[in-house]
């Protein structure tokens, strides 16, 4: 890789070390934010996106035993005791282990519900299926912050 001129050094210097100091808090707090919003949204029937997928989906898993008027709205309160404690940044690993256990089942409609989560299986997938996707990106933020609980942190410095 090219090197930067001397003349940027400084600044490119300053800002990777501004990047290394606040960059996993404010992951932290922007996938608690999205956390938070997301489950806020089901507590309030007709507002979600999600909330027919998700209340379909819990239902078909329970074999109907859960009713999505109770599931949904204690998935997003779920979701909003994630989104406080990413946010609050206290008892981290209780929180991402929350986040853990609900991750795996907001990919189930891609397997269980195909053609409402595809437009053409396995490549094109709906507003609901890339709704989902999304979860990729929040997945590996939440493992970022999860490498910090027991005091990691990001140098700008490169490892020696």
């Amino acid at each position: 890789m090219k090197e930067l001129p001397s003349k940027l050094d400084p600044l490119d210097s300053r800002l990777t070390d501004w990047m290394a100091r606040y960059g996993v808090t404010l992951l932290r707090l922007s996938l608690g934010v999205v956390f938070f919003w997301f489950g806020a949204l089901k507590l309030f029937p007709g507002l979600s996106p999600a909330e027919e997928l998700a209340g379909r989906t819990i239902e078909l898993v329970t074999l109907g035993m859960v009713h999505p008027a109770l599931s949904v709205p204690l998935l997003g309160a779920w979701e909003c005791v994630i989104g406080l404690g990413l946010i609050h940044g206290r008892a981290l690993r209780l929180t991402l282990l929350l986040l853990f256990l609900q991750m795996p089942g907001t990919a189930l409609p891609l397997f269980i519900l195909p053609a409402e989560t595809f437009v053409e299986v396995p490549f094109v997938l709906t507003l609901e299926g890339q709704y989902i996707v999304k979860n990729v990106a929040l997945v590996s933020a939440a493992l970022v912050v999860g490498a910090t609980v027991r005091g990691g942190r990001l140098s700008a410095e490169p490892a020696g």
